[in-house]
């Protein structure tokens, strides 16, 4: 009998203990999101002379076990009120929930822990808390409205369960969804789309709706009609009933369009309109710096930005907006900030899958600069899942961070570390040109765009060129080229069969000259160009591309 050998981990494996060293304080806040923190540091300042004393604390802070030992043994026992606002429910912070109630109970300590989905409910941070249902209820109203006014009111009503006799008012209704324009704020409408409205291109050149495609290794798939790359790779199994999707990559390398410009014409009025999605909560926290610089990017690039705050996309309300904004605006592409999948049943049309245009995942990242920059995984485990693994279920197409954390100030009052957005220009405009990019290739006939499909290959093994478990893959790529030549595109001289096919691969094509393939590389950074040579040498020859479709073998790992 073998036993499998298997390692486990969790967020708190991952943390090392931290003292905050806080000093005790009658009220006690605590939230994964720096938007929480930010507006109760906010309103807590505005009338600190009045109110009790208060200590605010990030729970990213607080995930080693001993850390919240530590914390409540010097702050959280001492508190009168204490106030958690926890992000993923309970078990993301099962230790502190269970630590914060016995001691809440020994000591009389009013202790309110709430989700940080504001729609769900959670029983057991209920039953672990101190506080009845009902104000449980009414501190969640606060946080589920957001905004100054409401931080605020909060903060009073805090300070009320701590003794003291302040005015207690409910809460205001802030809308869920809207457009913003930064520099203004909340609008009624764009004034970038006031000019006139973005006109539509040509029937040949729009993305057609999605559609049943042939049969991709058992499974349908749908065309990308604004597809220049296909990567043809191992597919892991998805959720049961979604279809699989050609990812439409870059259109064109950077500054090499269609007619010699580098840009679309930015005076122009039927400048495409590129929806920007992004969190309520960022709004409401006046932490929006990462979507204000990508706003910029994208004019510079000659598109219309329509910036759309929205609670959730699982929300009713900011659903319909949303699909109200898409139907008005008409738009090329979509970008969005939002974070997990949009939450529609398996098999069932989301809001991006009515839209029939790509939607690019940008991350306004919780991970902290100088984190990301020495983490050989970049990213920490919450951002990869939040903003990377779970919006892949969506078929978002993934474009990169444009911001992370920064240290704003430290204010010794609250002894609390205030963390802000900090947007990273480079990455703003990597993301900008690559989406104007992908509307040059919308607005490019089929038959003159560029595309490769490359297939899996193992060169140490002989005969498994195309070779992935439970997936035939070169009739798959058949079924593409002739789908692709229906729809338009240049394809020629489609194999036969799958064997004709892996043996044109083999004996390959006409090169690409040395001359226009260091002409080409020219634009990549010196280290790029570094990397390939010391890998492969300085020998280097390519095949040409034909007109439209190229399907070829990828390179040997490592």
């Amino acid at each position: 009998m073998h036993i499998l050998t298997t390692t486990s981990a969790s967020l708190d494996d991952l943390a090392e203990p931290i003292d905050l060293r806080q000093a005790p304080a009658d009220v006690v806040a605590l939230s994964f999101t720096d938007s929480d923190l930010a507006g109760l540091a906010t309103a807590w300042t505005a009338d600190a002379g009045r109110l009790p004393s208060m200590r605010l604390a990030a729970l990213r802070d607080l995930r080693h076990p001993m850390s919240v030992d530590l914390w409540i043994d010097s702050v959280a026992r001492h508190a009168r009120v204490v106030l958690v606002r926890i992000l993923g429910g309970y078990d993301w912070w099962r230790y502190g929930c269970d630590q914060l109630a016995a001691v809440a109970r020994e000591r009389g300590i009013k202790l309110a822990l709430l989700p940080g989905e504001s729609h769900d409910e959670d029983q057991r941070l209920i039953e672990a808390s101190t506080l009845p249902r009902a104000e449980l209820d009414a501190l969640l109203g606060y946080f589920r409205e957001g905004g100054p006014a409401n931080m605020s009111a909060l903060v009073q009503r805090l300070a009320r369960l701590a003794g003291s006799d302040a005015a207690v008012a409910e809460p205001v209704s802030v809308p869920k969804a809207g457009y913003y324009e930064p520099g203004v704020g909340v609008v009624e409408e764009p004034s970038l789309l006031k000019v006139g409205a973005p006109s539509p291109p040509s029937l040949s050149c729009r993305t057609s709706p999605p559609q049943g495609g042939r049969l991709l290794c058992g499974r349908r798939f749908r065309q990308s009609e604004m597809l220049q790359m296909a990567f043809l790779m191992p597919m892991k199994k998805r959720r049961r009933g979604r279809r699989q999707l050609i990812s439409p990559l870059e259109g064109e390398m950077s500054g090499r369009t269609e007619g010699g410009a580098t840009e679309l014409d930015a005076g122009n009025l039927s400048a495409p309109a590129i929806p920007i999605l992004f969190y309520r909560s960022m709004l409401l926290a006046a932490d929006v710096a990462p979507i204000n610089v990508l706003v910029e990017a994208l004019k510079l690039q000659g598109l219309t930005p329509v910036p759309i705050f929205v609670s959730s996309l699982k929300d009713p309300a900011s659903l319909a907006f949303v699909e109200n904004a898409i139907a008005t605006s008409n738009p090329a592409a979509i970008v969005t900030a939002t974070a997990f999948a949009s939450g529609a049943e398996p098999g069932a049309e989301t809001l991006f899958d009515r839209a029939g245009v790509p939607v690019f995942q940008v991350i306004v990242a919780t991970t902290r600069r100088e984190v990301w920059e020495k983490n050989q995984r970049g990213l920490a485990p919450a951002d990869l899942a939040m903003h990377v693994v779970l919006p892949e279920l969506d078929g978002r197409i993934l474009a990169g961070a444009i911001s992370f954390k920064g240290e704003v100030e430290t204010d010794p009052a609250l002894a609390f570390r205030a963390f802000a957005n900090r947007p990273e220009a480079d990455r703003v405009a990597q993301v900008a040109k690559r989406v104007a990019a992908f509307v040059r290739l919308q607005r490019t006939e089929r038959a003159k765009r560029k595309l490769a499909i490359l297939i899996p290959d193992y060169p140490s093994a002989p005969g498994r060129t195309g070779y992935a478990v439970g997936l035939d893959v070169p009739s798959s790529v058949l079924a593409m080229l002739h789908d692709l030549k229906e729809q338009g595109y240049a394809v020629e001289g489609i194999p036969q069969s799958p064997r004709g096919l892996l043996d044109a691969l083999e004996v390959g094509g006409l090169g690409l000259a040395l001359m226009d393939y260091l002409a080409l590389s020219a634009d990549l950074p010196e280290g790029a160009r570094y990397a390939v040579r010391a890998a492969w040498g300085d020998e280097i020859g390519l095949r040409e591309a034909p007109l439209s479709v190229l399907p070829d073998i990828s390179p040997s790992r490592g």
